[in-house]
């Protein structure tokens, strides 16, 4: 009986172990971007930035949110004639992906595996080089394009410390949707079908 009681007790601790997990996780990268689909002939790879937010609500499950830039994947490299001079016109792809993922955690949670997916809005957008910090002026000449899609996601990562508390991990998206708007780069047709690849390298903190 006694070794009974010992072994359930055993087994508890191991699962309450295995249930350990932050709540909130901020997650910052830095990676490259692969436009496919109609963007494959107007658009080159390009080095990107992201953060993220994620609520793991469950050992297994997380919502997430997410902001990424692509820089100058058009290759727009334009001036506006200003009162400042010429300022230098560069192009941004920002994607804003609102979806979740399913948590599978090894070795007790220092290892994850994900996968997930939701829907994404993206934008492409001009925007000239500002003079002055802290100043801001309008390029009137600055065109942008926007739509919706949906995103697919792969990742994994390790703990770095003992609380599990802080991760380095690979992330990969796979983005699908169509956008729409004015003439950018090369792009002159008034609507797209939009495929992108990224991937980052990320660091991440949770609590």
């Amino acid at each position: 009986m006694m070794r009974v009681l010992i072994l359930i007790l055993i087994s508890t601790a191991t699962l309450a172990a295995q249930s350990r997990y932050t709540l909130h996780n901020f997650t910052a990268g830095l990676g490259a971007g692969q436009p496919r689909g109609d963007l494959r002939n107007y658009f080159d790879p390009s080095f990107g930035a992201t953060l993220g937010y994620g609520y793991r609500f469950h050992p297994n499950f997380q919502a997430d949110a997410g902001f990424e830039t692509l820089f100058g994947a058009a290759g727009v490299r334009d001036f506006y004639r200003s009162d400042f001079g010429e300022l230098r016109i560069k192009d941004y792809q920002f994607l804003v992906p609102l979806g979740g993922r399913a948590i599978l955690p090894l070795a007790r949670g220092r290892l994850l595996f994900s996968g997930g997916g939701g829907g994404a809005y993206m934008r492409y957008q001009e925007r000239i080089r500002q003079p002055y910090q802290g100043y801001r002026i309008d390029c009137p000449v600055c065109k942008a394009r926007s739509g919706w899609g949906y995103y697919g996601l792969l990742g994994a990562s390790v703990a770095l410390d003992r609380y599990q508390r802080f991760r380095l991990g690979v992330n990969s998206k796979v983005y699908r949707g169509y956008t729409e708007g004015e003439s950018l780069g090369l792009v002159q047709s008034p609507r797209t079908r939009d495929h992108w690849l990224n991937v980052y390298g990320e660091f991440g903190i949770g609590f």
